[in-house]
Protein backbone atom coordinates (compact mmCIF):
# COMPACT_ATOMS: atom_id res chain seq x y z
CA UNK A 1 0.00 0.00 0.00
CA UNK A 2 1.27 3.68 -1.15
CA UNK A 3 0.84 6.03 1.58
CA UNK A 4 0.68 9.79 1.32
CA UNK A 5 3.44 11.16 3.86
CA UNK A 6 2.36 14.75 3.23
CA UNK A 7 -1.90 13.84 4.51
CA UNK A 8 -0.08 11.98 7.31
CA UNK A 9 2.04 14.78 8.26
CA UNK A 10 -0.66 17.18 8.04
CA UNK A 11 -2.69 14.64 10.33
CA UNK A 12 0.05 14.48 12.79
CA UNK A 13 0.90 18.25 12.85
CA UNK A 14 -2.70 19.10 14.66
CA UNK A 15 -1.80 16.19 17.26
CA UNK A 16 1.50 17.15 18.56
CA UNK A 17 3.33 20.06 19.39
CA UNK A 18 6.36 21.82 17.37
CA UNK A 19 9.04 20.54 18.99
CA UNK A 20 7.17 16.77 19.14
CA UNK A 21 6.34 17.46 15.32
CA UNK A 22 10.21 18.25 14.57
CA UNK A 23 11.54 15.23 16.11
CA UNK A 24 8.83 13.29 14.22
CA UNK A 25 9.93 14.72 11.10
CA UNK A 26 13.72 14.03 12.24
CA UNK A 27 12.61 10.26 12.74
CA UNK A 28 10.66 9.54 9.65
CA UNK A 29 13.52 10.73 7.62
CA UNK A 30 16.90 9.01 10.22
CA UNK A 31 14.58 5.79 9.41
CA UNK A 32 14.33 6.51 6.16
CA UNK A 33 18.05 6.86 5.57
CA UNK A 34 18.67 3.50 7.80
CA UNK A 35 16.32 1.65 6.15
CA UNK A 36 18.11 2.08 3.04
CA UNK A 37 21.26 1.83 4.61
CA UNK A 38 20.54 -1.59 5.75
CA UNK A 39 17.94 -2.87 3.27
CA UNK A 40 14.36 -2.53 5.00
CA UNK A 41 10.98 -1.01 3.61
CA UNK A 42 12.09 3.09 3.11
CA UNK A 43 7.72 3.57 2.94
CA UNK A 44 7.01 1.71 5.95
CA UNK A 45 10.26 3.06 7.60
CA UNK A 46 9.32 6.74 6.32
CA UNK A 47 5.35 6.00 8.49
CA UNK A 48 6.56 4.38 11.62
CA UNK A 49 8.94 6.94 12.50
CA UNK A 50 7.00 9.67 11.25
CA UNK A 51 3.77 8.56 13.58
CA UNK A 52 6.30 6.41 16.41
CA UNK A 53 5.10 9.55 18.77
CA UNK A 54 1.47 9.48 17.98
CA UNK A 55 0.30 9.23 21.51
CA UNK A 56 3.05 11.36 23.22
CA UNK A 57 0.51 14.10 24.15
CA UNK A 58 -1.64 11.90 25.92
CA UNK A 59 -1.76 11.95 29.90
CA UNK A 60 -0.74 8.68 31.79
CA UNK A 61 -4.86 8.63 32.56
CA UNK A 62 -5.44 8.88 29.14
CA UNK A 63 -2.78 6.13 28.01
CA UNK A 64 -4.08 4.00 30.43
CA UNK A 65 -7.57 4.27 29.25
CA UNK A 66 -6.48 3.78 25.84
CA UNK A 67 -4.26 0.47 26.17
CA UNK A 68 -7.31 -0.85 28.37
CA UNK A 69 -9.85 -0.07 25.65
CA UNK A 70 -7.22 -1.59 22.78
CA UNK A 71 -6.88 -4.73 25.36
CA UNK A 72 -3.26 -3.56 25.56
CA UNK A 73 -1.41 -5.97 28.02
CA UNK A 74 -0.96 -3.59 31.36
CA UNK A 75 1.79 -4.96 33.57
CA UNK A 76 2.52 -3.51 37.39
CA UNK A 77 5.49 -1.60 35.69
CA UNK A 78 3.16 -0.24 32.95
CA UNK A 79 0.70 0.66 35.78
CA UNK A 80 3.45 2.87 37.47
CA UNK A 81 5.23 4.37 34.49
CA UNK A 82 2.36 4.80 32.08
CA UNK A 83 4.71 6.55 29.90
CA UNK A 84 5.75 3.47 28.27
CA UNK A 85 2.78 3.25 26.65
CA UNK A 86 2.56 5.49 24.39
CA UNK A 87 4.06 2.91 21.97
CA UNK A 88 1.81 0.57 22.18
CA UNK A 89 -1.16 2.88 22.22
CA UNK A 90 0.57 4.87 19.13
CA UNK A 91 0.26 1.33 17.28
CA UNK A 92 -3.06 1.11 17.82
CA UNK A 93 -4.13 4.61 17.17
CA UNK A 94 -2.17 4.80 13.76
CA UNK A 95 -4.75 2.70 12.44
CA UNK A 96 -7.95 3.90 13.87
CA UNK A 97 -6.62 7.75 13.24
CA UNK A 98 -4.19 7.24 10.15
CA UNK A 99 -5.82 4.04 8.50
CA UNK A 100 -2.36 2.31 8.92
CA UNK A 101 -3.32 -1.44 8.82
CA UNK A 102 0.10 -2.87 8.37
CA UNK A 103 1.37 -4.77 11.07
CA UNK A 104 5.14 -4.29 10.95
CA UNK A 105 5.05 -0.78 10.72
CA UNK A 106 2.68 -0.90 13.91
CA UNK A 107 4.99 -3.92 15.50
CA UNK A 108 7.86 -0.83 15.07
CA UNK A 109 6.16 1.86 16.66
CA UNK A 110 4.78 -0.62 19.33
CA UNK A 111 8.52 -1.36 20.68
CA UNK A 112 10.25 2.02 19.81
CA UNK A 113 10.82 2.83 23.75
CA UNK A 114 11.11 -0.66 25.58
CA UNK A 115 12.57 -2.55 22.45
CA UNK A 116 11.68 -6.32 22.69
CA UNK A 117 12.77 -10.31 21.84
CA UNK A 118 13.36 -10.67 18.32
CA UNK A 119 13.29 -7.08 17.08
CA UNK A 120 12.75 -7.06 13.34
CA UNK A 121 15.30 -4.77 11.22
CA UNK A 122 12.39 -2.21 10.51
CA UNK A 123 12.09 -2.54 14.32
CA UNK A 124 15.38 -2.11 15.19
CA UNK A 125 15.92 1.13 12.76
CA UNK A 126 12.45 2.95 14.35
CA UNK A 127 14.26 2.47 18.01
CA UNK A 128 17.44 4.08 16.67
CA UNK A 129 15.98 6.37 14.35
CA UNK A 130 13.93 7.98 17.60
CA UNK A 131 17.27 7.88 19.62
CA UNK A 132 19.97 9.55 17.14
CA UNK A 133 17.41 12.15 15.17
CA UNK A 134 19.05 15.41 14.54
CA UNK A 135 17.33 16.92 17.01
CA UNK A 136 18.72 15.06 19.93
CA UNK A 137 21.54 16.41 22.17
CA UNK A 138 23.14 14.54 24.80
CA UNK A 139 26.30 13.09 25.82
CA UNK A 140 27.12 10.07 23.68
CA UNK A 141 25.20 10.63 20.72
CA UNK A 142 27.60 11.34 18.03
CA UNK A 143 28.77 7.55 18.69
CA UNK A 144 25.74 6.37 18.57
CA UNK A 145 25.36 8.37 14.88
CA UNK A 146 28.89 6.97 14.15
CA UNK A 147 27.46 3.35 14.94
CA UNK A 148 24.77 3.50 12.87
CA UNK A 149 27.00 4.17 10.17
CA UNK A 150 28.55 0.63 10.65
CA UNK A 151 26.75 -2.15 12.45
CA UNK A 152 22.82 -1.30 13.45
CA UNK A 153 22.71 -4.27 16.20
CA UNK A 154 26.02 -2.99 17.95
CA UNK A 155 24.29 1.32 17.34
CA UNK A 156 20.68 -0.85 19.12
CA UNK A 157 22.83 -2.46 21.76
CA UNK A 158 24.76 0.69 22.71
CA UNK A 159 21.37 2.79 22.50
CA UNK A 160 19.68 -0.02 25.14
CA UNK A 161 23.00 0.51 27.70
CA UNK A 162 22.42 3.93 27.63
CA UNK A 163 18.72 3.86 28.44
CA UNK A 164 19.45 1.01 31.28
CA UNK A 165 22.33 3.27 32.68
CA UNK A 166 20.01 6.59 32.38
CA UNK A 167 17.08 4.40 34.19
CA UNK A 168 19.20 3.27 36.64
CA UNK A 169 20.94 6.29 37.69
CA UNK A 170 18.01 8.47 38.33
CA UNK A 171 16.21 5.83 40.70
CA UNK A 172 13.41 4.94 38.07
CA UNK A 173 11.81 1.47 36.86
CA UNK A 174 13.58 -0.57 34.88
CA UNK A 175 11.48 -2.25 32.13
CA UNK A 176 12.09 -5.99 31.53
CA UNK A 177 11.57 -5.74 27.81
CA UNK A 178 14.23 -3.64 27.57
CA UNK A 179 16.99 -5.51 29.36
CA UNK A 180 15.70 -9.03 27.60
CA UNK A 181 15.92 -6.89 23.96
CA UNK A 182 19.26 -5.93 25.03
CA UNK A 183 20.39 -9.82 25.97
CA UNK A 184 18.85 -11.57 23.04
CA UNK A 185 20.52 -8.76 20.82
CA UNK A 186 23.64 -9.35 22.66
CA UNK A 187 23.39 -13.23 22.32
CA UNK A 188 22.36 -13.05 18.50
CA UNK A 189 25.77 -11.26 17.60
CA UNK A 190 27.54 -13.72 20.10
CA UNK A 191 28.42 -11.71 22.52
CA UNK A 192 27.46 -11.60 26.38
CA UNK A 193 29.01 -15.32 26.93
CA UNK A 194 30.34 -14.43 30.70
Amino acid sequence: MAYDIFALENKLKKMLNEERFKHSIGVMETAKYLAKKYGANKEKAQVAGLLHDCAKAYSDEELLHLAKKYKIEIDDVLVRVPFLLHGPVAAALVEDIFGVKDEEIKRAIALHTTGDVGMTTLDKIIFLADYIEPNRDFEGVENLRQLAEVDLDIAVLRAFDNTICYVIEKELILYEKTVKARNYILMEIGSGKR
